[in-house]
């Protein structure tokens, strides 16, 4: 099930997306093309215990998508994994970076990657098997409906956080409301992690002019692709801890996101910036 979300109230001039802009002309292209070309960015840092699984899941879920492993250098040998079962696989490409500089970096790259390969809708999700490869048609199905941004969503009606502590569900749900009321997001989930885009989306979001990583990459790119008037759906996914390997989640990425997110906010409320206000999907 897709939920269409909107913008919160806020005291911010509206204006409707235009239908002659670039991203409704993103979403005719999109239209246009049967299939559209789809590529799945899974970045990796020491993920050699996951990398083949989850390779073989998306696979099998989404035959015609092309995958691409976005490693930052892994002592693991994740990079030599991975290029074993793309021979075996096929229609996988693997993108190495000489040193890892934070999730936000290797998505930067995949998605750069895929620009310009001329894919039409771009996927991001863990290597991990937090994110369940079985949802990845609803995602796209989402973007297919019109959505320019669809992301995974915790909290909406039929996700969830199973087995995860209380302190670190009060800590995600609270930073997700926190960034929805200072940003006026029009997502519940701005923190997650698996997601797709429509190509023009990105491009809009001015992708070289990202700078945020961990959570701040995902609450800066929602933010962005609403600034440009993108529609955004939520489909409900359940997060499941990683049983394999070690998480690169830390405080630092947790306090790199609020500082963003309160700057981001006070600037709009003084400048009194003005954003398009994205349609509903239906």
């Amino acid at each position: 099930m897709v939920q269409a979300t909107l913008p919160i109230e806020s005291g911010l001039t509206e204006s409707g997306p235009t239908e002659s802009g670039p991203l409704e002309a993103g979403r005719r292209s999109a239209r246009a093309a049967t299939p559209p070309r789809t590529l799945i960015v899974l970045p990796t840092y020491n993920e050699r215990e996951n990398i083949e699984t989850v390779l073989r899941r998306v696979r099998f879920v989404v035959p015609a998508a092309h995958v691409l492993v976005v490693d930052d250098a892994s002592p693991d040998g994740t990079a030599e994994l991975a290029e074993a079962v793309a021979q075996d696989l096929g229609g996988i490409s693997l993108l190495r970076r000489p040193a890892p500089t934070g999730l936000g970096g290797a998505y930067r790259a995949g998605f750069a990657w895929g620009l310009e390969q001329g894919y039409d809708v771009l996927v991001e999700m863990d290597a991990d098997l937090s994110h369940d490869p079985l949802v990845l048609p609803e995602l796209l199905h989402a973007v297919a409906g019109g959505a320019d941004l669809a992301i995974g969503s915790r909290y909406v009606d039929g996700g969830g956080t199973k087995d995860w502590p209380w302190i670190r569900r009060m800590v995600s749900r609270n930073g997700c409301r926190y960034a929805q009321h200072m940003l006026r997001l029009p997502a519940r989930d701005s923190t997650s992690g698996f997601r797709a885009y429509r190509a023009a989306a990105l491009r809009a979001a001015h992708l070289d002019e990202v700078r945020a990583n961990g959570y701040g990459f995902q609450v800066e790119m929602t933010y962005r692709v609403a600034r440009a008037g993108g529609r955004v759906a939520e489909v409900p996914i359940e997060f499941r801890d990683r049983v394999a390997g070690s998480s690169k989640m830390s405080m630092r990425i947790v306090v790199e996101a609020f500082l963003l997110v309160t700057r981001w906010g006070l600037r709009d409320r003084l400048t009194r910036a003005s954003w398009s206000r994205p349609q509903p999907v239906v």
